[in-house]
């Protein structure tokens, strides 16, 4: 059914055609990666990618950075990683006689942070200020980040060896939790034609990307997306989802309120680049997963069953009934 949108989204739907045209150069499938990394642009949020290696998760993240005209960087997590390496050190000037703080890989727009669980818990905390309030305080003084500031960390599920768990405080900051799969077997042929035929013609991947958006143009479509209207019933019904999973017998833990903002800004940004100026329960059911999957901590009894965040969280969306 066609309908007349009170927001003009031409501007935002033109810029995510784009985007995605200019990844799918080079990434073959991952249509749902792709547009969860969007909704969280659009939506002010960071995002923790976590896939088996090889799975393209880091060059996607370039390949997005690559699109948006901002300063990008990465950081290689590993075990020997100190705080200051991320977050910059004061360093004695001789000629003024005075410290000087030198800002470190973290003073960016598009962060990558590859392999996050690789650091302990000292250099993981040391993220939780500046994910959360965009600023980080070095000798009482505080440094704002520029716009946009978006932390994009990759992290492998299988190796044990030499990884270090994400602390719940800091995993509550992710706007989302995305997990990629392997390729089908159709895309795992287009894949190896994609990759002779640049290795035919000696060509990086990342050459071929163009510009879509800068600073300035993110900045107006997040306006958009914050006026994109959800009705009081699909407001309840996300309050009602994180209730439940505060109430679950099979959760230990669950839910934050800042999950439930989270998932409210998600899905006005997702209704936004489907075309919609309002928040449908659809949109909601869709991010669920990627926005509690890595909040919530299943019982030791229903992690014996074999059961995972998102087995609970498909029985908690069908237990709630769903707004019409």
């Amino acid at each position: 059914m066609e309908f007349e949108s009170r927001i003009d989204l031409s501007e935002l739907h033109e810029a995510v055609t784009n985007i995605r045209a200019e990844v799918a150069k080079v990434i073959v499938g991952q249509q749902q990666l792709i547009d969860l990394l969007l909704t969280a642009i659009f939506a002010d949020g960071h995002v923790l990618i976590e896939g088996v290696p090889g799975v393209a998760k880091t060059l996607t993240a370039k390949l997005l950075a690559k699109t948006i005209e901002v300063n990008f960087s990465r950081i290689q997590f590993t075990p020997d990683l100190m705080p200051a390496d991320v977050l910059g050190t004061s360093v004695f000037n001789p000629k003024t006689s005075e410290f000087e703080f030198r800002k470190g890989p973290v003073f960016s727009n598009l962060v990558l942070i590859d392999e996050i669980n690789r650091s302990p818990a000292k250099t993981q905390s040391a993220l939780f200020e500046v994910m959360e309030e965009r600023q980080i305080t070095n000798a009482g003084i505080s440094y704002q980040m520029s716009f946009p500031f978006m932390i994009l960390a990759t992290q492998n599920p299988i190796e044990q060896e030499g990884t270090y768990r994400l602390p719940e405080a800091q995993l509550d900051r992710f706007l989302f939790k995305i997990v990629i799969a392997y390729p089908s077997f159709e895309e795992e042929i287009s894949i190896l034609n994609g990759s002779h035929a640049r290795a035919a013609l000696n060509e990086n991947p990342l050459d071929r990307i163009n510009k879509v958006l800068n600073a300035q143009q993110i900045a107006g479509l997040r306006e958009k997306v914050r006026q994109v209207k959800i009705e009081p019933k699909i407001l309840e019904y996300i309050a009602k989802i994180i209730q439940e999973t505060r109430n679950s017998k099979f959760l230990y833990l669950g839910a934050s309120p800042r999950a439930s903002v989270a998932l409210l800004n998600a899905s006005k940004a997702l209704a936004a680049i489907r075309g919609r100026d309002f928040v449908t329960p659809e949109d909601v059911q869709e991010l669920t997963p990627s926005v509690l999957r890595h909040r919530i901590i299943l019982t030791p009894e229903k992690e014996m069953e074999g059961s995972n965040a998102d087995d609970v969280i498909s029985q908690i969306l069908q237990k709630i009934e769903v707004p019409r």
